[in-house]
């Protein structure tokens, strides 16, 4: 990756069929489009990516992908679809075989979690230059401030002490407003961008792996949707206008039940 010329960037959606906490969740209607559309979306408003490729081990998402202009040119082996696989091995092989079929090399590697459809081109795109431009770093993944500090509130139970609850955070001893407590960013899982060199290096903890940076976005775009709750609860905010999903026309709702195919 340099300056003069433009990354080859892959951007690499993930979608097991095996959906416990909310099965379906990859194909379920959200706002007229199966939940994996909007992230089929944002790669193709998103100049900066030169291909979207989804790794699913399930012929009926591949199919949806393939209806709402979306790829899936392959179908995720058995041993990379458990529910404990974890997701190094998944992109790596995702990497691979579109370079095995292009017969090309790719810079980075962009991963976009279905289950997180709250994204902005624009910020991808920022991510894509920070990286590029960076060579220190093997990667920038989204973070964000959330609305509440664990440092100042987060306790736990202490078996020590019969149960009875300690500071999760030494950090927060001592300190009696939010005020004086140090912000905190978390993960959320919007995107993360990899330099694919690392990724073909990466053994297991990207985190632990590598350097990366943060690119902060708003705690409302940090969704990751695993239960009944949360696809509820992100459905209610595009509808009130809180989130924004330049892809989508919410002016009028569109029901739910409608099948995605």
């Amino acid at each position: 990756m340099t300056d003069h010329t433009p990354p080859r960037v892959l951007a690499v959606i993930p979608a097991r069929g095996g959906s416990k906490g909310l099965p379906g969740k990859n194909i379920r209607p959200m706002w007229g489009l199966p939940l994996i559309a909007h992230s089929i979306r944002a790669a193709a408003m998103t100049p900066e990516v030169t291909r979207c490729v989804v790794t699913t081990d399930s012929a009926e998402i591949a199919e949806v992908v393939r209806a709402h202009g979306g790829e899936a040119p392959f179908l995720r082996p058995a041993e990379l679809a458990a529910d404990d696989t974890p997701m190094a091995p998944v992109v790596g092989h995702a990497l691979e075989w579109v370079e095995s079929d292009e017969g090309g090399s790719y810079d980075a590697v962009l991963l976009l979690d279905p289950t997180s459809p709250a994204r902005v081109p624009s910020q991808l795109a920022e991510a894509v230059r920070r990286l590029a431009t960076t060579p220190a770093l093997d990667g920038v993944i989204s973070v964000s401030e959330p609305t509440f500090n664990p440092v100042w509130v987060g306790v736990r139970p202490d078996g020590s002490r019969d149960g009875a609850l300690s500071r999760y955070f030494e950090a927060g001893t001592g300190v009696t407003r939010r005020q004086d407590v140090g912000r905190f960013l978390r993960i959320n899982g919007n995107f993360y961008l990899w330099r694919a060199d690392f990724v073909r290096r990466l053994e297991s903890s990207w985190f632990d792996e590598g350097t990366h940076e943060g690119l902060e976005i708003p705690e409302a775009q940090a969704f990751s949707i695993d239960d009944e709750y949360e696809f509820r609860l992100i459905e209610a905010l595009i509808g009130a206008g809180l989130i924004t999903l330049p892809w989508l026309d919410v002016a009028a709702p569109i029901a739910q039940t409608e099948d995605p195919r």
